[in-house]
């Protein structure tokens, strides 16, 4: 990495945070956040941070933001210490929060963002124009003169995006932007995201999702975080060469089933998870040869469960995350009561 230029540094950076023994329930007195996190991102890039709620994802963005001070560790922000001089840090800085609720409400949205605008000292005839220009973008330039009292959550979030890209900073944390938005709106702030870096090469942006497709879809790299340790870190498609030697199956068999059991007995498999999904049972299997599927398949007939559909697929980060995790991150995104398995 010698000779790189990178927005983003952090090395060995662990977070505890101390709890009260009557909330620790067994946990002891300390619940480790961020457990020796190591990453480098370069200038120019869209950089992704992935992993389930509760991985470490908002810990280390409020870190790296200097929301928060790292336990032990370092972090380096445009080549800025973030704990040696966080006012520095906040002049390269922006940051967006899914699901924050925030703004003055009794000024309107476009008020908002003119007031924020100052603070960061743009002239104010710039600031209206590029204020003019996001509304367009996240779909509220009808909305220009509403009250912020006035606006839904994902209204707010819609500001909240607008307003993180409304100073066009050198390096930006999106933290779960499109948590809790419609499928359109999200899509349309997806696109802005690549378009924006893409025509900045000189900017960077480290996104935080727990969203498979969106770091799939957006990210040059992507590091798969849980529990705070950084387990994996390349290119979408270089994580997913790595499943190439193995063979990925989705089946669907009838009825809600508990077939957890019956594949811990079937030769073969290296990972599975299973889930519920509308009278029907979803399994995903990762396994190192394909001939381990003929006795899977027995075993399922054996239980009395009937085969409604077999597809052989192409792996995919969510393929990645079971094989490195050990459990899917499908349930946390609504799809289901997960009964995961992990086979070692």
């Amino acid at each position: 990495m010698a000779g790189r230029e990178f927005s983003v540094e952090t090395q060995d950076l662990t977070r505890v945070f101390r709890v009260k023994r009557r909330e620790a329930r067994g946990q002891g007195r300390e619940v480790v956040a961020l457990d020796r996190a190591t990453l480098a991102v370069e200038r120019g890039e869209l950089f992704g941070v992935l992993g389930p709620n509760g991985a470490g994802k908002t810990t280390l963005i409020k870190i790296l933001a200097t929301l928060l001070s790292p336990t032990t560790g370092t972090a380096r922000v445009a080549g800025v210490d973030v704990v040696e001089n966080p006012w520095e840090v906040r002049r390269h800085i922006g940051m967006v929060s899914g699901g924050e609720s925030s703004g003055y409400g009794l000024l309107t949205v476009e008020e908002n963002l003119w007031m924020f605008s100052q603070f960061y000292g743009m002239r104010s005839a710039d600031a209206r124009e590029r204020i003019r220009e996001l509304l367009e973008v996240v779909g509220l330039a009808d909305r220009a003169k509403t009250k912020i009292y006035h606006l839904s959550t994902g209204m707010r979030q819609k500001m909240n995006f607008a307003r993180g890209f409304l100073t066009d900073p050198e390096v930006l944390f999106l933290d779960e932007p499109t948590i809790g938005l419609d499928v359109q709106t999200a899509r349309t702030l997806r696109s802005y995201i690549r378009e924006w870096i893409d025509e900045h090469p000189e900017r960077t942006i480290l996104l935080t999702t727990h969203y498979m497709y969106e770091a799939d879809e957006l990210c040059d790299r992507v590091a798969i975080i849980d529990r705070g340790k950084v387990l994996a870190c390349d290119s979408p498609a270089a994580l997913k060469r790595g499943l190439q030697g193995e063979v990925v199956f989705r089946l669907k068999v009838d009825g809600d089933r508990d077939l957890g059991p019956l594949l811990d007995g079937a030769g073969g498999i290296e990972r599975f998870t299973h889930a519920a999904r509308d009278g029907h049972t979803e399994i995903d299997l990762i396994l190192g040869d394909e001939n381990a599927l003929v006795p899977v398949l027995s075993a399922i007939q054996g239980a009395g469960a009937r085969l409604l559909s077999l597809e052989k697929r192409e792996p995919t980060l969510e393929d990645v995350f079971l094989r490195l995790v050990g459990r899917s991150l499908t349930a946390e995104d609504g799809g289901g009561d997960e009964l995961p398995r992990l086979r070692r």
